[in-house]
C-alpha cells in the first residue's frame, strides 16, 4: 500500500525555464525504471516554479529513489538550472485516489 511521498519544489534560474521543463520531461525515462517508485508527477506552477511528486509503497522504495538516477541527475544539474538546490521534503501519505 502507498504510504510514503516526497515532494520536491525548485526554481529555475532566469532563462532556463524551459530548460528545466526539458529536463523534468526527460526524467520520465528514468523513472519509469524504477519499480519501487508507484507514482511520478513533474509539475510546473509557475513560470519559473516546478516540481516534483512521488509515492512509494516504503521507507526502502523511496530511499532507493532518492539514491536513484533521476535524482542524481536532477542533483547534477542544479547548479546550471536551478535558483539553489531543490528542496525535497519527506512526506506521509494520508489518503488519495489512483485511477483503477
Amino acid at each position: 500500500m502507498i504510504k510514503l511521498a516526497i515532494l520536491a519544489t525548485m526554481e529555475a534560474k532566469p532563462g532556463k525555464e524551459e530548460a528545466v521543463a526539458e529536463f523534468l520531461a526527460g526524467a520520465k525515462g528514468l523513472v519509469e525504471k524504477e519499480a519501487f517508485t508507484v507514482t511520478w508527477f513533474a509539475i510546473r506552477t509557475g513560470k519559473s516554479t516546478f516540481a516534483i511528486f512521488d509515492a512509494f509503497d516504503n521507507e526502502a522504495g523511496r530511499n532507493g529513489h532518492l539514491t536513484g538516477q533521476a535524482a542524481a541527475a536532477l542533483m547534477a544539474s542544479a547548479k546550471d538550472l536551478f535558483v539553489r538546490d531543490p528542496v525535497i521534503e519527506k512526506a506521509d501519505l494520508l489518503a488519495f485516489k489512483l485511477p483503477t
